[in-house]
């Protein structure tokens, strides 16, 4: 997507907008359910539209940094992490730790995208825990 339609959706984000509009969207039974339920009983908006707009807003915002940060990447590519600082990264917001053996992790990581390409930080963390269990060296 290029700059400007980002930029559009931002921008429309944004907007202090009072301005409604009526819409028909279909939305399976238990969903709609489980919102009225979650705004009766857990308080999780003040009303079921009031949920339906703030996870709509939510999840457009996500895609919106989302493709903001692939643009950059795109842009800049030295500056994607690879697997094993995405690894590292999330060892430490978890606080596991596999967080302090970064030989055993970039280990893990070489050995699980031989035979899964698209391995991901979750799967290295799961090889380097069987590895360390199993006791590689760190």
């Amino acid at each position: 997507m290029d700059a400007e339609k980002l930029d559009q959706i931002a921008d429309l984000l944004a907007r202090d907008d009072s301005d409604t509009v009526v819409t028909s969207i279909r939305v399976p039974a238990a969903l709609r359910d489980a919102a009225a339920l979650a705004v009766g009983e857990l308080g999780a908006a003040p009303s079921t539209n009031a949920l339906v707009v703030a996870g709509l807003r939510q999840r457009i915002e996500s895609a919106l940094m989302e493709a903001a940060q692939e643009a950059h990447y795109e842009r800049h590519p030295d500056a994607r992490p690879d697997l094993v600082e995405v690894t590292l990264a999330a060892a430490r917001q978890d606080g596991d730790p596999l967080a302090d053996e970064p030989g055993l992790i970039r280990r893990a990581a070489e050995q699980i995208v031989r035979e899964r390409p698209d391995a991901d930080a979750d799967d290295v963390l799961l090889w380097a825990r069987a590895q360390e269990q199993a006791g590689a060296p760190r």
